[in-house]
């Protein structure tokens, strides 16, 4: 058995590849508030991942690809971090297992055995902060089966069922115990010893996190860490980060106008909302929702945005860009299902992009990861300076490179936060750069 704490000096770099951007963004701030100069990429091209202390983080686009798509893609990304350097992969799933899941951790053992032949995936997407945990084999999402929660109706990518085993065909399930971090270690070896290529773990405290990310970390790099920004946190913490948190180092100007572009169709998103424009004034907030029919197609939507921003000429403090209610119709197929949610987000991006022509934006709050994808596509954004969280799971940066550059940016995953998030983050982004609230590093 490889011993990673002999293997690798404190401060490896660190790849990162997650199936969604939000969700790349919540893992990568795990690390940047604990000492990592962190930076998610967004474009093609070189990269250079060999640097100690530093974390790169990638975007497969897999959570709404089908198998082969997804495979591939994850494969992809996996392939550049390892040729570019990278000491340790982890990769980010979601927490409650929506979409490819499957496929992205064999696309990930595919590429990253090229370097370590004897890989193999440690599994648990955990995050009990958030009310995910995994218990005798099954995910709960505060305490109820994720097929019966909001997330296993998803429109786009449902949990049918919260059984482990059938969510990862093939995987091998153990359990950490009370007998301390090297019986677990032997448990995974003897799984591992028996032909186990993916490994799930129960969990469902921080400190059972810490345990599965000492017991990785002991194996060295052949070992995957498959997880969620629960796992994230552990994980930055044994693979040897400064240890000091970098958040006091960012201090936004307080923004004059605020953009929310909200693209997921979560039930928590769409209260957020709610509770943002219960809390401003009628005339201190602009909703720009397309019907569905625009939305879906690109040869107008451009025209439908000038067409609402036409008048009133002046635009308020906070301007809201939402994907329509109405969801497409329940009998199209999977592949229908993709491209209707491909086309959404990039109709909202397009409206994004006209906001910003009209008046000036300051800071953009884009919940989703589709959503937030697209707009900054768009914008031609070339990476996203990770710093710190200003809620839990819920990371601000800086964006990089074109027309948006050293913009302020928070991500945000539909399901994360409370009811209360975006009516509290918004007027801390424009009132004041302290943020009194945030919460950098807590776990």
């Amino acid at each position: 058995m490889a011993n990673g704490a002999a293997d690798a000096a404190p401060g490896v770099s660190v790849g990162i590849v997650a199936d969604d951007l939000t969700g790349a963004n919540d893992s990568a701030v795990q690390f940047a508030t604990r000492g990592w100069a962190t930076s998610l990429v967004l474009v093609d091209g070189p990269l250079d991942a060999r640097t100690p202390g530093s974390v790169l983080a990638l975007v497969s686009d897999a959570r709404a690809q089908g198998a082969r798509a997804a495979t591939a893609s994850t494969t992809e990304c996996v392939a550049r971090l390892r040729d570019a350097g990278a000491a340790r992969l982890f990769l980010k799933i979601d927490s409650t297992m929506r979409g490819s899941v499957a496929e992205q951790v064999g696309g990930a053992l595919d590429a990253w055995r090229r370097a370590h032949p004897d890989a193999f995936a440690l599994v648990c997407p955990a995050y009990p902060a958030m009310g995910r945990t995994v218990e005798a084999g099954r995910l709960l999402v505060n305490g109820a089966g994720v097929e019966t929660t909001a997330f296993g109706r998803d429109p786009v990518t449902p949990v049918p069922t919260s059984d482990m085993a059938l969510l990862l065909p093939g995987s091998t399930g153990i359990v950490i115990g009370t007998d301390g971090v090297d019986s677990l270690v032997h448990r995974i070896a003897d799984a591992v010893a028996g032909g186990s290529r993916v490994i799930v773990v129960n969990a469902s405290t921080a400190a059972d996190l810490a345990s599965i990310a000492d017991a990785a970390d002991r194996f060295g790099p052949r070992c995957v860490p498959v997880g969620s920004a629960g796992l994230a946190v552990a994980m930055s913490t044994v693979w040897g980060g400064s240890g000091d948190s970098v958040a006091s180092a960012f201090r936004p100007a307080a923004a004059r106008r605020v953009a929310v572009v909200v693209s997921s169709l979560h039930d928590m998103s769409r209260e957020q909302f709610a509770r943002l424009r219960s809390s401003l004034p009628a005339d201190g907030i602009r909703l720009l929702e397309p019907p569905l029919e625009a939305a879906l197609d690109p040869r107008t939507i451009a025209g439908w945005a000038a067409q609402q921003l036409a008048a009133p000429a002046r635009l308020p403090e906070v301007v809201v860009i939402r994907s329509p209610d109405v969801r497409p119709a329940p009998a199209i197929d999977d592949s229908d299902r993709e491209r209707a949610a491909v086309a959404i987000a990039s109709s909202l991006a397009v409206i994004t992009e006209a906001v910003f022509d009209h008046a000036q934006v300051d800071a953009l709050v884009l919940m989703g990861g589709e959503g937030a994808r697209a707009v900054l596509d768009r914008f031609g954004a070339q990476s996203i300076r990770v710093t710190s969280a200003i809620r839990e799971g819920i990371p601000i940066g800086l964006v990089e490179g074109g027309r948006a550059d050293r913009l302020t940016v928070v991500t945000k995953a539909g399901g994360f936060g409370t009811p209360d998030s975006l009516a509290e983050i918004v007027p801390e982004l424009l009132e004041t750069p302290d943020f009194p609230n945030a919460k950098p590093g807590e776990n």
